[in-house]
């Protein structure tokens, strides 16, 4: 059985961009909703109003995005917007994520969930530190797909050498960080220009616009590729009539794929036992996919709880020491010793923080080590001891069961998100100035 997805009308793509301050971003992603008609004819009319009030004879697409008055009034996104819009080809949740540094932070949420991130580079300015923030950003959650936007290009006009060079030096950068899977394209969002219509004016290129890549890029993969995890998050027992013995759980698959029969492992405990039944929508089933949201039925009764992960394939070990690399979201510092609540898929327990190894340079990709603490935006490596013991898998290996977040116990308030293992390859500069891995 194979359930990839390539493309179709109701395939789903799940994308972020991101670009460094007046690169155009909010232009590039008014120019895609407007030029595939996925803009209400309400919402632009109130777009030309506000245009005219500016004093502007065209309407600012970028208004399309900017929906904080802080935002229209500064010129720049601050929050992260999500926009929902789909072609006769597939559909599309976009996260719109800030390009300031000091909103790092929101990039990482928008791109968390993201298969395909976009990286606006302005063609004047090149290749950025803000750009390879992003790129680095990109790498750490293991966006599989990126592409990057070399926008205004009706401003160097339309010279190929320029793009070429952006493009050149942004892959091997972004290759170095382990992402391989690269498209550039040259376009200018103010002008339409391959956005979504091809360029009149670089007939030099001859690969698709930005919206004929993002609806034909591969995306989904096969769940049989990876080990069934199924995090528990209700135990569903209701005692009366026919159901008096029945005893379910119920959870949504994070990875692979259960069937009636498969031998599973109840983590933490180590329990083994085999799939008994699985209902979905109150159907029987003999087999359930990621990411559907099921109900599975075990062949023993067993102590299981939410919380509980039901894994099959390659077992994670459970383990109470968590190493992980983090991006600190929080103003308040993470510091050693804090103590922190640390939620896993459905299972949430104490944590303290041991060990704050080093703090990675996302412009040089540095590891700096001797941190005290995390401040806001910053990215480390820490060494986390929980009060019980959680199966984590490596984040590498699965983003959805290798993610974690650090919450503050006295108000709940979101901290840290973490991804366990290591972050990426990164370089390291010896005293005589030389790289290396």
């Amino acid at each position: 059985m194979s359930t990839t997805i390539q493309t179709s009308a109701t395939s789903l793509l799940r994308f972020a961009t991101a670009g460094s301050v007046d690169d155009g971003k909010s232009t590039l992603v008014g120019r895609l909703l407007h030029d595939s008609k996925s803009v209400l004819s309400d919402q632009l009319e109130a777009v030309e109003h506000a245009s005219r009030k500016r004093g502007q004879t065209a309407p600012d697409l970028a208004l399309l995005t900017d929906g904080l008055r802080a935002e229209r009034e500064q010129g720049i996104t601050i929050d992260v917007a999500y926009r929902y819009f789909a072609t006769p080809r597939r559909r599309f949740i976009l996260a719109d994520t800030p390009g300031h540094v000091q909103y790092t932070r929101n990039m990482v949420t928008g791109a968390s969930t993201a298969e395909l991130a976009v990286v606006l580079v302005d063609a004047r300015n090149g290749v950025v530190e803000q750009t390879r923030r992003h790129a680095a950003v990109a790498a750490l959650l293991r966006v599989p797909h990126v592409v990057l936007a070399v926008n205004k290009m009706d401003l160097v006009e339309y010279a190929e050498p320029v793009f070429a060079a952006i493009a050149e030096e942004f892959t091997a950068y972004a290759a170095s960080l382990g992402v391989t899977d690269v498209v550039a394209v040259p376009i200018s969002a103010l002008a339409g220009d391959n956005v979504v219509e091809p360029s009149a004016h670089m007939d030099w290129y001859g690969g698709p616009t930005l919206l004929e890549h993002l609806e034909t890029v591969a995306v989904g993969t096969d769940p049989s590729d990876q080990s069934a995890r199924f995090p528990v998050q209700y135990v569903i027992r209701p005692q009366s009539g026919e159901y008096l013995d029945y005893r379910g759980y119920a959870g949504q698959l994070a990875s692979g794929v259960l069937r009636v029969g498969d031998p599973v492992t109840v983590l933490p405990s180590g329990h083994t036992t085999t799939v008994a039944g699985i209902d979905a929508l109150g159907v029987e089933t003999d087999i359930a996919w990621a990411p559907q949201s099921v109900t599975v039925r075990l062949a023993e009764d067993i102590d299981i709880s939410r919380g509980d992960l039901i894994a099959a394939g390659t077992i994670p070990v459970p383990t109470k020491d968590v190493e992980a690399t983090v991006c600190h979201l929080s103003e308040r510092p993470l510091t050693i010793g804090a103590k922190v609540l640390l939620k896993h898929t459905t299972r949430t327990v104490r944590a303290l923080v041991k060990e704050i190894s080093y703090r990675i340079d996302i412009d040089t990709l540095e590891q700096r080590s001797g941190a005290e603490g995390l401040a806001v935006n910053e990215i480390g490596h820490v060494v986390l001891r929980t009060a019980e013991p959680l199966a984590l898998d490596d984040y590498t290996d699965n983003r959805r069961t290798g993610s974690f977040l650090l919450i503050d116990p006295a108000d709940g308030t979101t901290l840290t998100a973490g991804m366990a293992g290591e972050a990426f390859e990164t370089v390291q500069i010896d005293a005589d100035g030389e790289d290396w891995v």
